[in-house]
Order: C-alpha cells, then sequence, then structure tokens
C-alpha cells in the first residue's frame, strides 16, 4: 500500500516505545501460558455451559451441546484409529460441523488440515498429498462432493466424512433447504470410503485424552505462498494459535480478558470463511476464548449479512475491504440496524481511505485495520480499538509482538534511521516452520524473527504502515494468488512461449491478476480467447482480467523474465 506524499520515521525499536505510547487496553509486555488448542475449547464450554456458542441460520448451538458433540468427533477418529501423527483435513464451508470437526480432530491428538473450498480438484490433490492428509471432512454440497471424490480417487486420501447443510439447520429451514436447494446438493454415492458426520458421531464421546505440548505440537497446518509462489504448509502449535486468540482478545476493551467482571456483550458475525487464517483466529478461536457467540453465514451474501447483523445484534464484524464495499453497494443497507455494531476489523487487503469513510459514516460503527499473515497465526499488528486510528497504518504490535526493521537487500543489517526496511517480527504467535521445508525456513527466519516481504515505516508512536511489498503475491479480496501457479497453467496452452501475472488495481477486489503473453512464432491467437480458455481452469479468485499479448516480455540482466520490470512499464 503506498503512502503518496507522506513521510514517516524509522524508529529504532525497542520496549520503551510500546510501553511509552502503547494505545491498546492491555499493557505489551505480557506472557502467554502453555495452553492447547483443544483445552482452550473445553475450558470456555465448561465457563459458559448452556450459553449460546453458536448460530447457524437461526438454530442456537451452546458450549455445552457443541464440546459434547466435539466428544463424539474425538472418539469416532479415534474407532477409526486417528490420534498423534496424523493429518485430518477440512474441506468445508462455514459449517456448526466445521467446528465441532476441528476441535475434535485435536482433541483427538490429530492436526488440522485446512483446504479452501475455492480449490480445483488438482489444486486440492496437491495439497492433500504435500500435507498427508488421510481422512477428509466436507459436506454433500454439489461445489464441494464431487471435488472431494475426485481427489478421494486419485490420491493417497483413504476416506471422507461427509455432512450436510440441512442437518445442521433449525427444522423448518431444513425441510426447505432439501425442497428448495436441490440442484445444490450432490447424493453421497456408495462406496465403503465414504461415511457420513451422523456415523461418526454416533458414539458416547468416551474419547481418550491424548497427551499434548502445546509449544511443540502441531495443532494446524495452514497453506500459505509465504515469500514465494510455491503454496507451502505453516506448521502452527498449539501455543502459536492459543497464544494469538489471547492477544486478539487484549486488544477488545469490552473482552472478558479487559472487563473479566463485567457483562459480556460479544457477537461477532462469522461470515469470513474458517479455512482462512484471518477468520481462524478473529472469529474462531478468538470469539471461543472470550466466551462469545459466533453467528454463521456458509458463505458471503450481502442481504444475508446485514439482515444477521439486525437480527442478532451483532457487536463486530471482521471482513475484508471487498466485503465492506458489497455491503455498501446493498439495498438493505438503509433497513439494516447498526446500533449494536462496535467495531469492524479490516485485514487481507489494503483499505481504501475513501472505503473507510463511507462505511463509518453508513454504520456509525470504526473500521479498524490490521495486519496478518499465515505465518503469524493471524494476528500482528492493529490499530486500537477506540481512541487514536491512523489511517494508512497497520496499527501498533500485538502485547508480546516484537516489530523490526531490516535492510530491504541485506536482512542481516537493521533498515537506516529514516529509510523504510523490511517488516519482521518475533513474539509466540510466530509459526514453527514450514511442513518439510527446510529451505524455506531458512529463507524467512532471522533468529526468532520472522520476515515478512513487506516493506514498512515505523512512525514515532510506534504505528506501522505499510509501504511495497518485496513479494510477488496479488490480495484479491484478501485471498492470496501466486502468479507462478497461474502462469504454469498459461504454459500448458501449445500457443503460449512466455507468461508473467502480475495484480493490477481493481475497484471492487483490490487487486486481481491479469496475463502478459508472449506466443510461439508462426501461432496467433487473441488474449479474449485466451482468458476464456485459462479461467475455467483456475480457482475462483485466481481468474484473470484478461491477457495481452505481447511483442516481447522484461527481462533480468540473466534473461529472468521480470515481474516488476513489468509492472513499471505498465506504470500506476
Amino acid at each position: 500500500m503506498a503512502l503518496a506524499g507522506i513521510t514517516r520515521h524509522n524508529v529504532c525499536m525497542t520496549q520503551s516505545i510500546w510501553s511509552d505510547h502503547y494505545l491498546h487496553p492491555s499493557k505489551w509486555d505480557q506472557q502467554f501460558p502453555a495452553l492447547a488448542l483443544h483445552d482452550l475449547f473445553f475450558q470456555s464450554a465448561e465457563r459458559m455451559g448452556r450459553a449460546a456458542m453458536a448460530d447457524f441460520m437461526g438454530r442456537k448451538y451452546s458450549y455445552a451441546e457443541m464440546a459434547q458433540t466435539v466428544r463424539r468427533v474425538a472418539r469416532g477418529l479415534q474407532n477409526k484409529g486417528i490420534g498423534k501423527g496424523d493429518h485430518i483435513g477440512l474441506f468445508l464451508p462455514n459449517v456448526p460441523q466445521y467446528i465441532a470437526a476441528y476441535y475434535g480432530a485435536l482433541a483427538a491428538g490429530a492436526t488440522v488440515v485446512n483446504f479452501s473450498p475455492l480449490y480445483t480438484a488438482d489444486e486440492l490433490g496437491h495439497q492433500v498429498a504435500d500435507s498427508g492428509t488421510s481422512i477428509l471432512f466436507t459436506v454433500s454440497a454439489a461445489a464441494l462432493l464431487p471435488t472431494a471424490m475426485k481427489v478421494l480417487n486419485n490420491s493417497s486420501l483413504k476416506e471422507l466424512i461427509v455432512g450436510s447443510i440441512s442437518e445442521a439447520l433449525p427444522k423448518a429451514k431444513s425441510w426447505a433447504y432439501r425442497l428448495f436447494k436441490r440442484n445444490e446438493i450432490a447424493a453421497i454415492p456408495p462406496d465403503s470410503r465414504v461415511s457420513t458426520f451422523a456415523h461418526l458421531v454416533a458414539n458416547e464421546g468416551n474419547y481418550t485424552i491424548q497427551p499434548c505440548a502445546p509449544e511443540k505440537d502441531i495443532a494446524q497446518l495452514q497453506y500459505t505462498g509465504g515469500t514465494t509462489g510455491t503454496p507451502k504448509g505453516a506448521m502452527l502449535s498449539h501455543q502459536n494459535i492459543t497464544a494469538n486468540a489471547r492477544q486478539i482478545n487484549m486488544l477488545d476493551p469490552h473482552s472478558r480478558m479487559n472487563q473479566p467482571d463485567e457483562p459480556l456483550d460479544d457477537r461477532i458475525l462469522g461470515v469470513l470463511p474458517f479455512f482462512h487464517v484471518f477468520a481462524n483466529a478473529t472469529v474462531l478461536n478468538r470469539t471461543i476464548a472470550n466466551g462469545g457467540e459466533i453467528v454463521m453465514l456458509p458463505r458471503f451474501e450481502a442481504k444475508a449479512a446485514l439482515a444477521a447483523i439486525t437480527r442478532a445484534k451483532i457487536t463486530s464484524l471482521p471482513g475484508v475491504p471487498t466485503m465492506y464495499q458489497a455491503l455498501l453497494d446493498c439495498s438493505n443497507l438503509a433497513k439494516t440496524d447498526f446500533s449494536s455494531l462496535r467495531a469492524c476489523i479490516s485485514g487481507g487487503a489494503p483499505l481504501a481511505g475513501e472505503l473507510k469513510k463511507r462505511f463509518e459514516t453508513a454504520t456509525g460503527a470504526v473500521v479498524i485495520e490490521g495486519y496478518g499473515l499465515t505465518e503469524s497465526s493471524g494476528v500482528v499488528s492493529c490499530n486500537p480499538y477506540e481512541g487514536m486510528n491512523k489511517f494508512g497504518s497497520i496499527g501498533q504490535p500485538l502485547p508480546g509482538t516484537d516489530v523490526r526493521l531490516v535492510d530491504k537487500e541485506d536482512p542481516a543489517k537493521p533498515a537506516l534511521p529514516g529509510e523504510p526496511g523490511e517488516l519482521t517480527f518475533s513474539g509466540p504467535q510466530v509459526m514453527c516452520g514450514y511442513w518439510n521445508r527446510p529451505e524455506a525456513d531458512a529463507e524467512v527466519f532471522l533468529g526468532k524473527y520472522l520476515r515478512t516481504g513487506d516493506v514498512a515505516t515505523i512512525d514515532e508512536e510506534g504505528f506501522i504502515f505499510i509501504v511495497d511489498r518485496l513479494k510477488d503475491m496479488i490480495a484479491v479480496g484478501g485471498f492470496k494468488v501466486f502468479p507462478s501457479q497461474v502462469e504454469n497453467v498459461l504454459y500448458q496452452h501449445p500457443a503460449v512461449k512466455e507468461a508473467l501475472v502480475i495484480g493490477v488495481a481493481d475497484a471492487y477486489l483490490g487487486e486481481i491478476p491479469r496475463a502478459f503473453v508472449t506466443l510461439h512464432n508462426g501461432v496467433t491467437v487473441d488474449g479474449a480467447v485466451l482468458a476464456a480458455w485459462l479461467n475455467p481452469k483456475l480457482g475462483k479468485h485466481e481468474r484473470v482480467q484478461g491477457v495481452t499479448i505481447m511483442d516481447v516480455l522484461p527481462k533480468t540482466m540473466i534473461g529472468k523474465l521480470d515481474r516488476k520490470a513489468l509492472r513499471i512499464a505498465l506504470g500506476p
């Protein structure tokens, strides 16, 4: 995110700058006792009892009810021989089965692997193979089950466990869903490798508690592009994730951690997809750690989201900029009651100033920009919920998080005073490393500090400003697109000689991929034809705005295709 016309001073990052100017309600100097992720869940369930934990399209699930389902998932998986060292995949939208499968797999001793419901069969199959996932949870949706079956038939995946959206709905809505949404439901095939979620949880829940070393045992493999274009599994320990959940709660003046004696008023809209690290941290684990209620929607639809805000009296709304834009564009905006809404957390992509202003004016809530990445288990920094909120800044670091700037060319050196540098950070939320990628670990770790690939400045009050990106990833509405992945598909077309994919500005998504290619001699093909051939082979968020045919593509002195030079040649 470029900050045209703004100069920020790069300040030496020491503890004093955070303690002298810290504006979050909890002090910066914090310690986080080791805590297993499933223990965090069960502790909240014990404390909250019959209080609502989830609201799915009007059906309420209490903490006690969900805890019993989690125990049954754990027992059901252990009956299948699942335990420590096994990897359980979640190929699910935001449905109650996700919560039960997530914590149930952890309680059984396994590691969870999140997969995007937007993945094609090839993408899902690659990550299933890379992660060593043996069992995959999904639902009988026409958009998901056929893809999961393709992977089951063409990979080392051993079993599918299939739930249904209708079984999670209130009775009347369940009946209507089966009647009117039949075209969205896929039949579960008669296959010995496929079983139902209902069958899995048909037990008493008497699972065997597994030993857990929170700081060493991996709770979750979360795939990311890191600072290169190849997706890698970030190994997030139990402690990484539970520490980040507690750090995020420390930001909220109204959280139980900051107001332990006050009545809890915490209802968060769970429309960001749980498989994404942003929602996994800020919606799922943070809310359960706080004892709040998650008002879940299986996918984002502006009208449904606005209706849920009014119906459930939502207090917080995490989202990406494109989501806020869609809500503003919705005809139901004026009929929505935003009086309960305290804070909207924006992440995943830079937030435009005009969008922030318009949304705050329309809703009366404050839009707070933060920053995080998969390798941080979610969140690194955030603007204060109340008081100073600097536009264009990603705020101050979370409690227990130290930030330093290093030289852009030589990360072994600190950035020069007054100069932008690559943002690095340390803290309890920093991943343990990449799954089976020691060479990638060597590229991103500087001792205990993690390189982000983002160039930043830090002002005299400890607010961080991202001013450039070293990495080539494209942020499409909060999703990361890896140019090399799209280029690899383009190279499969017989006419394509060379290909470069870069992000171009888009008013709705922030950025969108666009491809630039040269053709083999004597070949003629139109860019629109290439785009029509390419896009069906990609995930929805990867699809290109268009394909431009060029005579030559820029190259470095050693002949390597040069994305940076292409961006410069195209101009702003």
